[in-house]
């Protein structure tokens, strides 16, 4: 399931990121050393500030709920309307959930939403060179091989190559992601 992340999520989530910290680190942004630094919010603040994202549909953030229990995230971001009508997918998953079909399933209803009631045309994911786990989502997606973004995103101390792959509403004729995983 996936839901906005509550105030009162904060122990499971920072239990969660703690616990996957290694794990989820070799993939996560950091902030090139030039790059101003960004004050340390509460996780109050960090919850308010998804919020406001979302209200301005600038972000679609959401906690990935497996029997209860937090264990990812994934969130449409740099959403852009007007003649473009698209964004972008992040997600992450707990170690301990992997190999399960969780992240795919979780990657295909958001960009279903951003695609369906989200009224956007367009949805890409970018993705390491080397992150395999990564790449078997949007393979088994069938999301469209748009080639290699050199230096793409800064991570780990690096600017990083990435993969691009998308989709648009042409390219699900009017069906969804969900039913694509459902046949397979």
């Amino acid at each position: 399931m996936l839901r906005p992340l509550r105030v009162e999520d904060e122990a499971q989530w920072q239990r969660v990121r703690r616990d996957n910290a290694h794990h989820v680190q070799p993939w996560e942004p950091t902030l090139p050393p030039e790059a101003p630094a960004r004050p340390t919010v509460s996780f109050r603040q960090f919850v308010h500030d998804l919020d406001a994202e979302a209200r301005a549909d600038r972000s679609l953030p959401w906690c990935i709920e497996v029997g209860g229990r937090i264990v990812g995230q994934v969130h449409l971001f740099g959403i852009v309307r007007a003649a473009q009508q698209s964004a972008a997918v992040g997600y992450w998953l707990d170690h301990s959930m992997t190999g399960r079909g969780i992240a795919t399933r979780a990657v295909a209803l958001a960009i279903d939403h951003a695609l369906g009631p989200g009224g956007l045309h367009r949805v890409e994911v970018n993705i390491r060179l080397d992150n395999e786990p990564s790449l078997g989502v949007v393979a088994r997606l069938g999301l469209r091989d748009e080639g290699v973004r050199r230096r793409f995103l800064h991570i780990a101390g690096a600017w990083r190559d990435h993969r691009s792959f998308a989709v648009t509403t042409e390219d699900l004729a009017g069906s969804t992601l969900m039913a694509r995983l459902s046949h397979l």
